[in-house]
Formats: C-alpha cells, sequence, structure tokens
C-alpha cells in the first residue's frame, strides 16, 4: 500500500509525462512541480525506475480491473471486447499520460525490471483476451478460420496502435467518439 506522498509523487510524475512526455520526468524536476527537496522524494522512491514501476503496476492493476470484469461478465463476445475497447479508452481519456508510459517500451530496453513489468501486463491481458475469443468461437459467435492468438494481436494491435495514433498526434481528437468507430470495423473482422 502506498502511502499518501507516494501517490502524490505518481500523480505529478504522471502529470509531468503529460505535459511534456517522459523525458521530463526527472526527480529533478518532480522536487521541483511538488515544491520540496530531491532527497525528500528519495525517502519515498529509490529512484526515477520505482516510481515509473509504480506507475506500471498502476496501470497493470487500471487493466486487470477491466478486464477481469468484462471476462466475468454474461454479455457476448463480441460485446466483452467492445467493453473492452470503451473502457480502454476511457482510462487514456481520463489519464493520457499513461499511453505516455505504457507505449515507451522502446525507451525502457536497457531498464529490465520495466520491460519485465510492461510484458506481465501484456501478457495479462492476453490471457484475458484469448480467454474471451474462445469462448466466442466455442459458442459459433467469432470466427473460427482465424486461430483466437491470431485474433487477439488483432484487436490489441488495433487498441494500441489507434492510442498511439491519438498520442502522437497531441490527443487532438476525441479518443472515445473516434475509437467507437475502430471497434465496429474490429467487431466486421472478427463476427462469424
Amino acid at each position: 500500500m502506498q502511502t499518501a506522498r507516494q501517490q502524490e509523487i505518481i500523480e505529478t510524475a504522471l502529470g509531468l509525462i503529460n505535459e511534456n512526455g517522459i523525458q521530463s520526468l526527472t526527480i529533478k524536476n518532480l522536487s521541483k512541480k511538488l515544491g520540496i527537496t530531491e532527497p525528500a522524494i528519495y525517502r519515498h522512491f529509490e529512484n526515477k525506475i520505482q516510481i515509473l514501476v509504480s506507475i506500471l503496476d498502476l496501470m497493470k492493476q487500471n487493466s486487470n480491473d477491466i478486464f477481469s470484469s468484462e471476462l466475468k461478465s454474461e454479455e457476448s463476445a463480441a460485446q466483452k471486447i467492445e467493453q473492452l475497447f470503451k473502457k480502454h479508452f476511457r482510462s487514456f481519456s481520463e489519464m493520457p499520460s499513461l499511453a505516455s508510459v505504457v507505449f515507451s517500451e522502446e525507451m525502457f530496453r536497457n531498464e529490465k525490471v520495466l520491460i519485465e513489468k510492461i510484458s506481465e501486463l501484456i501478457e495479462q491481458n492476453n490471457k484475458i483476451l484469448l480467454t474471451i475469443l474462445n469462448e466466442g468461437q466455442n459458442n459459433n459467435e467469432l470466427r473460427n478460420d482465424i486461430d483466437a492468438a491470431h485474433l487477439a494481436v488483432i484487436i490489441m494491435g488495433a487498441l494500441r496502435l489507434f492510442v498511439k495514433k491519438w498520442q502522437i498526434s497531441g490527443f487532438t481528437f476525441d479518443l472515445q467518439d473516434e475509437g467507437n468507430k475502430l471497434i465496429q470495423s474490429v467487431k466486421l473482422i472478427i463476427l462469424k
């Protein structure tokens, strides 16, 4: 469980990332933004990597909540997938800096712990999505002529690329509204 100060540091770090990109996340910038000394931050986090680990843990928990709730849903597989998209678009819209962190894996390539965290997040989501897809195929709702693992790549790839385009555009379009159009296209691809 995080302290109130740790939560404040994480929220401020996300704000810095949102304003100026992940490169702006430094202990010096954080201390200025928070109005505290750099050593004060080090009392709560060992280093910047630990702050990023906490952010990724937050994202993993949020994503797990989204995926798990859809897995338990009584809706059809296609409806579950639609809800996954909508909930992710809403989550990124509410906190755009999460996209900056999650889609910065290239910057993390030399930080083993961060790559492991991103990998855990991807694997967790993929596992639940595969369960939903297999269920949809078994119920003869989704295409059976494409392997569920490949459908998962198509779905997650579409979601990821779409959010990345939104991020690169400087968040210039409504992710949720435009995302709803993408969802309908994805459904055309996966439905029988």
